[in-house]
């Protein structure tokens, strides 16, 4: 089978390498390319049988035909989420997508605590006045999380694992979920509304559906307690950024951590250094004070990119021999 894999960066030219053409995969090739999928590039597959995509990319309908002209019959996205990818379009066209379920996902939620412990402490800033030989503690006062209230919404793999975090912290544990997860004894599930209402840590764990697309908007942040930290580490588009901005200028939150947000398709994975931004959110967001974002990162281990690598090169062998592994969207 031969790849073509859009959108390098050079850590995963590292990770797949290792297994490109070794052991099992010894039949698989794989072509490295910098552009993003996108209906643009798409005409770039030409005589490939699979492409490669990742989560900032445009695998629209647009670019399912385009793909499918060029004889691509199977998408191998190297990340959980999909919701980049016209599933319906590409079953039309008879093509085959495949994802990584679940990869690392102790990763994600340890970069959750981290905006946690971050903005809650001023960490960024801290870091910057010591630099400037700046000692004085002025607006670096954070809150305790030891007998505080964690709210978790969605409680998967990765929720799970944020939840024995936060509870390892000594703090009380609720979620909401529809599905809610038997194993997690410790936790107290309660409707989205009280949630809410109790939650001193809001900390985001689900996929991104037309049901929960901006879950957290002026409506639900009005339910909030009054200093509430909020995380988002899930999906950018499960908050409504113009809301969630207006409830920090009214100081409803404590801190907010972002690694996921509106606006990141085009820019995230990007050096943006010596540009304007585009979009004024990203900038007003970037100028409070309480507010840490990081840039998608929360998947980006050692670990986590083995599983990655590993499991979509499992997937294109699985393609490749006619079989179903559960991994097919």
């Amino acid at each position: 089978m031969n790849i073509l894999f859009f959108g390098t960066k050079s850590y995963d030219k590292e990770f797949f390498e290792k297994l490109e053409g070794s052991g099992a995969y010894h039949d698989i090739d794989i072509t490295f390319i910098e552009p993003k999928l996108s209906p643009e590039t798409a005409r770039l597959a030409e005589g490939f049988e699979a492409v490669c995509a990742f989560v900032n990319m445009n695998v629209s309908a647009r670019t399912v035909a385009i793909l499918k002209d060029c004889g691509v019959k199977l998408i191998l996205m190297r990340c959980a989420g999909y919701n980049n990818v016209d599933l319906e379009a590409a079953k039309a066209c008879g093509m085959t997508v495949m994802h990584v379920p679940g990869y690392s996902p102790e990763a994600v939620a340890e970069h959750a605590m981290a905006l946690v412990l971050t903005a809650d402490r001023h960490m960024h800033k801290a870091y910057i006045k010591c630099r400037e030989n700046n000692f004085n503690l002025a607006g670096l006062m954070g809150i305790n999380l030891h007998e505080k209230t964690a709210g978790i919404v969605g409680t998967g793999k990765i929720g799970a694992a944020m939840a024995r975090i936060c509870r390892g912290f000594g703090m009380r544990v609720i979620a909401y979920d529809l599905y809610p997860n038997t194993e997690l004894d410790f936790i107290e599930y309660v409707d989205f509304e009280q949630l809410l209402a109790e939650a001193d840590l809001l900390s985001l764990h689900c996929p991104l559906t037309k049901d929960n697309y901006h879950m957290i908007n002026k409506n639900t942040i009005a339910q909030m307690k009054d200093g509430v930290i909020l995380v988002n580490t899930s999906r950018g588009a499960l908050i409504k950024t113009e809301d969630l901005i207006q409830g920090i200028r009214d100081g409803k939150f404590f801190a907010v951590g972002l690694d996921v947000y509106e606006e990141e398709t085009g820019t995230v994975y990007e050096d943006m250094s010596d540009r304007i931004l585009e979009h004024s959110t990203m900038a007003r967001l970037l100028s409070f004070p309480n507010v840490m974002v990081t840039s998608h990162q929360g998947f980006f281990t050692v670990e986590a990119m083995l599983a990655i690598s590993r499991t979509t090169m499992d997937n294109a062998l699985a393609f490749a021999e006619g079989k179903k592994n559960g991994n097919e969207l």
